[in-house]
């Protein structure tokens, strides 16, 4: 195995993030095949090399959807993932926000602390106003993780994306950059 790319700086207490890379193909779809039942019904990621690679080409242009994971300080695995996509520059300076975590670290704080990474990085370095996380409405877990995170309901939106077989309804959650650093 090659080195790895450096983490994104900050890092938190537990847990650094740092773009996708080709090389991490193995462990991803390892932890992507034993959290399956995590993610089931909210989303589906790629469990096979070719999928893996089709997701990879997301990330081809960085300005529009950059691909993450979030690695343990204290072994360097990945325990997760987050994707900035839809990255729109300009009046809008917008992205959405997608995430998932290994099922060996789920409900421990690591995406908590991670999402916390992600929000400095997108108003830090990227430049963004605003994340929109967008969650199924039965997806307790992902709902108490972005209100935890400071995030704000804004709406819901029927029939948003076509996850598991079917046009899925969302609600839309949102952070912008002043909520995070009021003005002085």
């Amino acid at each position: 195995m090659g080195v790895r790319p450096r983490y994104l700086e900050p890092a938190g207490p537990r847990v650094a993030l740092r773009l996708l890379d080709r090389a991490d193909e193995a462990e991803f779809i390892a932890v992507v095949r034993a959290s399956a039942g995590l993610h089931h019904p909210w989303m589906s990621l790629p469990g096979t090399s070719q999928e893996f690679g089709e997701f990879m080409a997301r990330f081809d242009k960085p300005t529009a959807n950059i691909g993450l994971v979030v690695c343990d300080l204290a072994d360097d695995a990945i325990v997760g993932g987050l994707n900035i996509n839809n990255i729109v520059y300009g009046r809008f300076q917008s992205a959405a926000l997608g995430y998932w975590a290994s099922a060996s670290v789920a409900g421990r704080g690591y995406m908590a602390e991670a999402i916390k990474l992600v929000i400095g990085y997108a108003f830090g370095p990227l430049g963004l106003h605003r994340l929109e996380a967008n969650i199924q409405p039965a997806n307790d877990a992902s709902i108490r993780l972005v209100k935890r995170s400071g995030f704000r309901y804004e709406g819901y939106s029927p029939d948003y994306l076509f996850i598991d077989g079917a046009w899925r309804g969302h609600e839309r959650w949102a952070i912008t950059r002043e909520m995070v650093e009021p003005a002085g």
